[in-house]
């Protein structure tokens, strides 16, 4: 007798997003910003750039955020930096999440090139619209 598994459906993009933001809390991620990407990108509903305070501690925000994601139904999280932890990129369909060391993000400036000014004091979870 054979017991069928049920596929479990994909995440909402919000309920991506609260995962993400949790995720980065949890790791006390700094100065975490949400881009929303709505009429702005096909690629991917909202953004979100965070940073940690060194290289380790950007791969272990990334490492874990992974980790949370594929508990929350996504089978496969690509992602790019994590050895270096110096910038770390994790696509998770729906919301693409960026971690930086803050001098790489201040270099790169992400969210400038999104069209968006950020405030001086990005507090955690901040959206832009």
């Amino acid at each position: 007798m054979t017991i069928a598994r049920r596929k479990k459906t994909p995440p909402s993009p919000k309920k991506l997003l609260q995962a993400v933001q949790g995720s980065l809390s949890d790791d006390k991620a700094e100065a975490i910003v949400v881009i929303d990407l709505d009429g702005k990108s096909s690629i991917a509903d909202f953004m979100v750039v965070a940073n940690g305070r060194s290289q380790r501690h950007v791969s272990a925000i990334g490492e874990h955020l992974i980790e949370r994601l594929k508990a929350e139904g996504l089978h496969s999280v690509p992602s790019e930096g994590r050895s270096q932890g110096d910038w770390v990129l994790i696509d998770a369909g729906d919301v693409i999440v960026h971690l930086f060391r803050p001098e790489v993000r201040e270099f790169y400036n992400l969210e400038k090139m999104w069209g968006d000014a950020v405030p001086e004091s990005a507090g955690s979870a901040e959206v832009i619209a």
